[in-house]
């Protein structure tokens, strides 16, 4: 009994960080769906992200003061661009049109577009020779067919029914701390902006509906829980673990969409889907 115990333990232990990273996935897949619904409930994207981030950030604040207290560099005004820039292509920008894209496309294909981070990012890469094209090398070579094969299934998907910011990670090792910052900063750069394109008042107002629990949603459980989820697999496993249960959400996403919405499933988003992991996983 006390062997069968110790390796169930030890099975645990080495298996937590894929059970992690499945409920983290699970827990996007359930971000695409409230989201959708209270944006088709009149909730505005912009205000959205506004207040997912004022909430992430309020929530991680505490964990973050009390926990990186003695890891926490200073904060100087050179830094803090760089946490500002961060906060533009990671939240204020990105973010922002990554929602208000929902209104227009569906829970599906926006989950699949999410496998091409990787790609992307290795094109850029080596667009800023970040990143060594030797086309003698097998694993370079795996690296630009999964990338062509990724956009080819999304390509698919679609027509066929910056470098990574590692650099400020390094001079402000803090995570948690840098994560709160980035909410508070992309939330007021959001709302700059939301001003700007939105001049209802109306609009910010929310009631104690779907807008107000994918709100808290948002910010709780995927800004914070799930976040921080992440930044502990990256610890223990490695990037690269953590993107290779991307898919997991596309797959997910795509068999709610259509057991619970009624989402037409083509043939064409079966093949793009198929073709989008298996060039993810040829990249990694």
């Amino acid at each position: 009994m006390a062997l069968k115990a110790f390796t169930s333990g030890d099975l645990y232990r080495r298996f937590k960080p894929h059970l992690l990273m499945v409920l983290a996935q699970i827990g996007y897949t359930f971000l695409y769906f409230i989201t959708e619904a209270s944006f088709e409930h009149g909730m505005n994207p912009h205000v959205y992200i506004t207040y997912r981030h004022i909430v992430a950030g309020v929530v991680m604040l505490p964990f973050a003061y009390f926990l990186e207290r003695k890891q926490r560099p200073k904060l100087t005004i050179a830094l803090f661009a760089e946490i500002f820039i961060l906060s533009v292509l990671g939240v204020g920008l990105t973010l922002n049109m990554y929602f208000a894209s929902l209104r227009y496309t569906s829970p599906t294909f926006l989950a699949s577009m999410v496998n091409t981070i990787a790609s992307l990012t290795f094109i850029i890469a080596v667009a800023l020779r970040l990143e060594d094209l030797d086309l003698g090398n097998p694993r370079v070579i795996a690296k630009v067919v999964g990338t062509l094969v990724s956009l080819a299934g999304v390509m698919t998907m679609t027509l066929y029914k910056g470098p990574i910011m590692a650099f400020t990670l390094k001079r402000y090792p803090a995570q948690l701390s840098l994560t709160t910052w980035m909410s508070f900063v992309g939330a007021a750069q959001s709302a700059f902006f939301t001003v700007i394109v939105e001049h209802r008042k109306s609009a910010w107002t929310m009631g104690f509906n779907i807008d107000f629990w994918s709100t808290v949603y948002g910010g709780v459980v995927v800004s914070g829980l799930i976040v921080f989820i992440q930044l502990w697999c990256t610890e223990v496993k490695g990037p690269v673990f953590v993107t290779m249960f991307n898919p997991l959400s596309t797959i997910l996403v795509a068999i709610l969409a259509y057991f619970v919405l009624g989402e037409k499933l083509y043939l064409g988003s079966i093949l793009g889907a198929a073709v989008v992991i298996i060039g993810l996983y040829s990249l990694l």
